[in-house]
């Protein structure tokens, strides 16, 4: 049986293979945060050659895929990428993700606003028939902590401090159990609306175009169909 590490690995390599035939000299490629992130930046870095630089969702990121010799760009210095590769903490069927364990959800959303595809790339522990059971990662302004977290108690969730964490932004991070989404998008635009909320992980909005999925019998592919 495959361990956690194998299956990550597993689908780092699926999402080379298939983000590799899709790009050209001139493309520009967003890169998330992780653990899962992490090993596909490792495999890119042999392939550096075949595009012009790359674009990251976090300090981290950013430190590894210069290590690797791939050119970084500041995102007010593009209009789009070709593609985005992340992690996610869990996703559905329909490709709606629950993210920011590692704290990096506002810089993820962002960059992911401006690529043309979202490749979600997990192992099959994180692929759930109904988000919720990760709790909902917020981000929030310091000042509005404690008032964010009362609107968040009023809609049944229960959020917890990530005691000692700072994002690369300099804001907070509330982790809400307790919440239950019937309708991903709407709750995220809700979320969205709270006064001293910069962003929330759920990712239904825009959510992933394609997920790959690794699992003991190798790694599947989820797809949503262009309108």
């Amino acid at each position: 049986m495959l361990t956690q590490d194998e299956l990550k690995q597993q689908v780092a390599q699926a999402a080379l293979d298939y983000v590799l035939p899709q790009l050209q000299p001139d493309s520009i490629l967003g890169v998330g945060t992780g653990s899962t992130v992490d090993r596909f930046i490792d495999l890119l870095a042999a392939h550096r050659q075949a595009f012009h630089a790359a674009v990251s969702s976090s300090e981290r990121s950013t430190q590894r895929l210069q290590a690797a010799g791939i050119r970084v760009l500041d995102l007010n210095d593009i209009t789009a990428t070709a593609l985005y590769v992340d992690g996610a903490d869990e996703i559905d069927h329909q490709l709606n993700m629950i993210k920011g364990g590692g704290g990096a959800l506002t810089r993820e959303k962002i960059v992911s606003s401006v690529a043309d595809r979202f490749v979600c790339i997990v192992d099959a522990s994180k692929l759930v028939d109904q988000l919720g059971g990760f709790p909902l990662p917020i981000e929030v302004v310091p000042l509005a902590r404690e008032a964010v977290a009362r609107e968040i108690r009023q809609l049944g969730g229960q959020p917890v401090l990530r005691a000692g964490f700072t994002t690369d932004n300099g804001n907070q991070i509330l982790d809400v159990s307790g919440l239950r989404y019937g309708d991903p998008a709407a709750f995220e635009a809700m979320l969205n609306n709270i006064p001293g909320v910069v962003c929330c992980g759920l990712f239904a909005i825009s959510g992933a175009h394609v997920a790959l999925v690794a699992g003991q019998d190798g790694v599947s592919r989820l797809e949503l169909q262009d309108d």
